[in-house]
Formats: C-alpha cells, sequence, structure tokens
C-alpha cells in the first residue's frame, strides 16, 4: 500500500512537472515572440538621420538619466502627397522631477525656416526638408536642443488606434466630422473615428489650439490602451501598424533605456501654451508669437532640460 501510494505520487510529481515544463517553454516561445516582433517593429521603424546639436557640446546620454526632448510629428501623408507636419509637439523629459513637459506648436507659426532661408508656416519645415529641417527649425524657434524626432503618418493613425482594440477619450466640443457626430464628453473612438476626430479645426472656435487638444487625446488614449494588460495579446497588430506608420531615430537599445530610466516621467505629462495672435500677411494667414513670448518658453523648456542658458 505504501509503495503504490509512493508510485502514486511520483506519477503525479511527473504530471505537475511536465505541464509547468510546458507552462515554461509556451511562456518562453510566447516572450520570444513577442520580442521578435517588437524587435522587427522598431528596425522597420528606425530611421537614422546625419545631424548635430549645435545646442549641445555632446550627445544626450540615456543611459546617465539625462534629460531630454523628443520632437513628435504629425503628418498628413495621402497618396502622391510628400504631406505637412499638421502637428508639431515637444516633449521635454525629465527624470529627476519624474515630469514631461509638453508643447503644441501651432502649424501656422511664423518663423525661419532653418536651412531653406525663408520665413514661412513652422510646419512647411517638414515639405523642404524632412524631418532634419523641422528638427532644425524648432530648434531654432525655442533655442533649445532637440535630440530626436518620432514621426506618424496620421493617415495611418487609424490603424494603431484599431491595433490597440480602439480608445476612449474626453470631448470638450460637441462637434460633427467626416460623416461622425461627437458629443462632448467620453467618446469611444476606432480609428477612422479618431482620425476624423483629430482633423477637425475650423468649427472650433479655439481653431488650431482645439485641434491640438484633440490630437493630445488621441495620443494619450493610444498610450493608456497600448500599456494596458490587455494589449498583450494584440501585441502582433500593435507592432504592425506601428512599423508602417511610424518612424524614428531612436535605436531599439535607447527605447529600452527610456523604458527602464524615464516611466516614472511619463505619469506626470505638464501641458504648456503657446501664446500669440493670428494674422494676414499678403493675404496669407500666420500665428505671430512676440519674442517675450518665445523668451518664456524658452526658459521653461530649458529648466526642464537642465541647460544653462
Amino acid at each position: 500500500m505504501r509503495s503504490e501510494r509512493r508510485k502514486k505520487k511520483r506519477k503525479w510529481l511527473r504530471i505537475t512537472g511536465i505541464v509547468v515544463l510546458v507552462l515554461l517553454i509556451g511562456i518562453g516561445g510566447y516572450a520570444y515572440s513577442v520580442y521578435k516582433s517588437l524587435t522587427n517593429a522598431v528596425e522597420t521603424m528606425h530611421q537614422p538621420i546625419d545631424r548635430k546639436s549645435d545646442k549641445r557640446s555632446e550627445d544626450v546620454s540615456l543611459k546617465d538619466k539625462q534629460p531630454f526632448s523628443v520632437l513628435l510629428l504629425g503628418v498628413d501623408q495621402r497618396k502622391g502627397d510628400k504631406g505637412r507636419s499638421d502637428t508639431m509637439i515637444v516633449l521635454a523629459v525629465n527624470p529627476q522631477v519624474n515630469s514631461v513637459k509638453m508643447l503644441s506648436i501651432p502649424r501656422d507659426t511664423r518663423t525661419e525656416i532653418v536651412g531653406k532661408g525663408t520665413i514661412d508656416k513652422i510646419n512647411h519645415a517638414y515639405a523642404f526638408g524632412n524631418e532634419e529641417m523641422s528638427m532644425n527649425t524648432v530648434e531654432h524657434f525655442l533655442d533649445i536642443p532637440i535630440d530626436y524626432f518620432i514621426k506618424v503618418n496620421m493617415e495611418g493613425f487609424k490603424d494603431i488606434v484599431d491595433a490597440v482594440g480602439g480608445i476612449t477619450v474626453n470631448n470638450d466640443l460637441d462637434f460633427s466630422q467626416g460623416g461622425y457626430h461627437f458629443p462632448k464628453g467620453e467618446v469611444t473612438l476606432d480609428g477612422k473615428k479618431a482620425l476624423a476626430f483629430t482633423r477637425m479645426r475650423h468649427d472650433d472656435p479655439r481653431g488650431d489650439f482645439g485641434r491640438q487638444l484633440r490630437q493630445r487625446e488621441i495620443i494619450q488614449g493610444v498610450m493608456r490602451e497600448g500599456a494596458s494588460l490587455t494589449s498583450l495579446t494584440k501585441y502582433q497588430s500593435i507592432f504592425a501598424a506601428l512599423g508602417n506608420n511610424v518612424r524614428t531615430n531612436l535605436t531599439f537599445n535607447q527605447m529600452i533605456d527610456i523604458q527602464k530610466n524615464y516611466k516614472g516621467a511619463a505619469g506626470n505629462v505638464e501641458q504648456m501654451t503657446i501664446k500669440g495672435s493670428g494674422t494676414k500677411i499678403n493675404g496669407i494667414y500666420y500665428y505671430i508669437v512676440p519674442d517675450a513670448e518665445k523668451q518664456r518658453l524658452h526658459d521653461e523648456l530649458a529648466a526642464q532640460l537642465e541647460i544653462n542658458k
């Protein structure tokens, strides 16, 4: 009887051991599959540029947790059209104070287009010289270093929204756009609705500023859904959508360093605003930002980036 009990125990021990082993192998295979999909997506997203900021004496070190800046470009790029950067958002990240300063630059802002030698709308920099000219122009406008860029194809952004399973945003204006109605309050959006939600501008009394608020709502909604546990089951479609629609000069290792060393800052995003006025010059509408306002923006962002200037 005792030997029979021992045999049964050994049998159940073997069965339990096999089940655990199968689970470990399955989890390991799943983890490898996620890792492989991620590295493939990042490889596709990576777009190096030959550029050095003259506002930094040496490159920022993400391993040493130094503050850094990112220019987020939302490019409305359709078939046969290079597009313009209708969304320009500067993110200044400081892990020491665990915060991110987020500044949306109105697309009609009048400034020097660095590398072109003209005064024009700031969003034209991308049409003239891609990411590099956009970075140089924004860097000159704010007088701070721009370390990295992330470019999102807004036409394909709907794929990213659909990949995370849709998003929920807080809408502060009742309006209709693109055949959809968006009431005030919490609104759930799929990809097509999200694209229409971000594109409305003319019926908003705040103009481009209202549009910027909606764009930030979309970006934060994607970040929330992308970080949720349920997204683990959708990782392949998420990575595929990112690979198809996002380009950045950040490398895989730099992304890992940011995830490891800066994740505390992501929970504290402070939105900055630009104060200026609209006017027409030679029949063209521009947004004019006074020098004193540019200095104020510079001082706040320079302090965030810990630049002594």
